[in-house]
């Protein structure tokens, strides 16, 4: 796949890949409820990429996912690791290939501490190899992205969702800093935003309600894609239920 290495960082099983090089549109689909009548929209784009278990995944949010984004740490990977039913799921079958946004750092994914150390220790724990040999009997494309690319958007976040400064907060999750980890959905709406070979790619996200957990920088996130449709990069199709004000950057 032209650019993969690229925009999604290292391959950590290259698998057969089927997904288009180039689309001309990709559907981001988020996992905010009342998505609203997108899935015809959603299902004939080119790329249609996923989060974790996909909400909606086979009725209102549409049928087909080229890429599945699936967090590789903390608790929600190691219920999956523990459920020996995981990979039959619908739609991790449906997947052309999996991104995993979290980058253990380049130590740490080569010698990973033992899985029942990780299991017994408090609070939440890397689980990439774990999760790439889960998959690995699919034979598809599982990327890794680059641990660089989640500490920038952090420092971006940290800001308010405006272009990270010199000296901003420091990202290393690992020196306990209170900057914010940005969820799968920035992490990857960005990448795609920025990414050289797609600036003339249509972008529509659907399903980003900005509640969630609250470790992650929901008002600067949705800040940042405010901004990005006001300049025509992404249109956000809000879920029903917003404001009327934000509901107008549907046909923005």
């Amino acid at each position: 796949m032209t650019g993969s290495t690229t925009l999604w960082g290292a391959a950590l099983h290259p698998g057969p890949c089927e997904i288009a090089a180039l689309p001309r549109r990709i559907a981001v689909v988020g996992n905010a409820p009342g998505l609203g009548p997108h899935a015809g929209a959603i299902d004939t784009a080119d790329w249609v990429i996923r989060f974790n278990n996909a909400a909606g995944f086979g009725a209102e949010a549409g049928r087909r996912v080229t890429h599945l984004c699936l967090l590789n740490f903390g608790g929600q990977a190691a219920e999956w690791l523990e459920d020996p039913g995981f990979i039959r799921r619908p739609v991790v079958q449906a997947a052309g290939g999996f991104v995993l946004p979290i980058h253990p750092g380049p130590e740490a994914l080569a010698d990973p501490l033992p899985v029942a150390t990780r299991r017994r220790a408090p609070g939440d724990h890397d689980w990439t190899p774990e999760l790439a040999a889960a998959l690995a009997p699919l034979a598809r494309p599982v990327w890794l992205m680059p641990g660089e690319w989640e500490e920038d958007c952090r420092r971006l976040l940290a800001a308010g969702g405006a272009p990270a400064r010199d000296g901003a907060a420091s990202a290393d999750r690992d020196e306990g800093d209170a900057s914010p980890a940005p969820s799968s959905g920035f992490l990857v709406v960005r990448r795609l935003v920025e990414a050289p070979e797609l600036q003339d790619v249509a972008i529509d996200c659907y399903g980003f309600g900005f509640a969630g957990w609250e470790g992650h920088a929901w008002d600067a996130e949705r800040r940042w894609f405010e901004d990005r449709a006001a300049e025509g990069r992404l249109r956000l199709h809000v879920p029903d239920g917003a404001s009327a004000e934000a509901r107008c950057l549907e046909s923005a």
